[in-house]
């Protein structure tokens, strides 16, 4: 696969945003769903990030011991990081962490249900989200397992600021230390 432009992932990224942010929008005007709340405080800021540290944590873990999800990943970050700007690593953390958790956490997952099958779906469809080539599955397995990570944070919490703090949290932190590993 050729080499895409910084302009090309960042608008990559915002029509991805727009399009997970519309596919919710539309599904609210198709079905009642119940939506989780979105509170602040500071308990809620603690929780979100404590568990977005954790999942970077395990994804150091995975990438040391799992050789196909580290070279899934490096090939991943490789395609999408490369091109972008220090600051650009911003928009890495937050049009993801906020429009994937809006669709996924925010309306599949009270829709399907507040149970383990909505956990369980709306993690795979998150997994598959993550999909960019048969070569990619280890990516897809962490996509999936860290999707039942976030789904659970919002279940238990009854927040969606939580999953949203906890996702931004990981792609901001991943996406800052891969940069300073392979701009070095």
């Amino acid at each position: 696969m050729e080499p895409l432009s910084r302009v090309q992932i960042l608008v990559a990224m915002g029509v991805t945003a727009l399009v997970l942010l519309l596919v919710a929008r539309f599904w609210l005007l198709f079905d009642s769903v119940v939506l989780l709340s979105v509170e602040f405080d500071v308990e809620i800021l603690l929780l979100g990030l404590s568990i977005g540290l954790g999942i970077t944590g395990a994804s150091a873990i995975a990438y040391q011991i799992w050789p196909g999800y580290r070279h899934s990943a490096d090939m991943y970050l490789k395609l999408v990081l490369q091109p972008l700007h220090w600051g650009d690593l911003i928009w890495m953390g937050l049009l993801p962490g906020l429009s994937e958790e809006l669709l996924f956490r925010g309306v599949m997952l009270p829709a399907i249900g507040l149970n383990i099958y909505g956990v369980i779906f709306s993690s795979l469809c998150f997994g598959v989200l993550h999909l960019s080539g048969l070569q990619q599955w280890p990516y897809v397995v962490w996509a999936t397992a860290i999707g039942c990570v976030l789904a659970m944070s919002a279940l238990l919490s009854g927040n969606l600021l939580v999953p949203i703090l906890a996702h931004t949290t990981t792609n901001l932190i991943a996406s800052l230390f891969w940069k300073a590993k392979y701009n070095s």
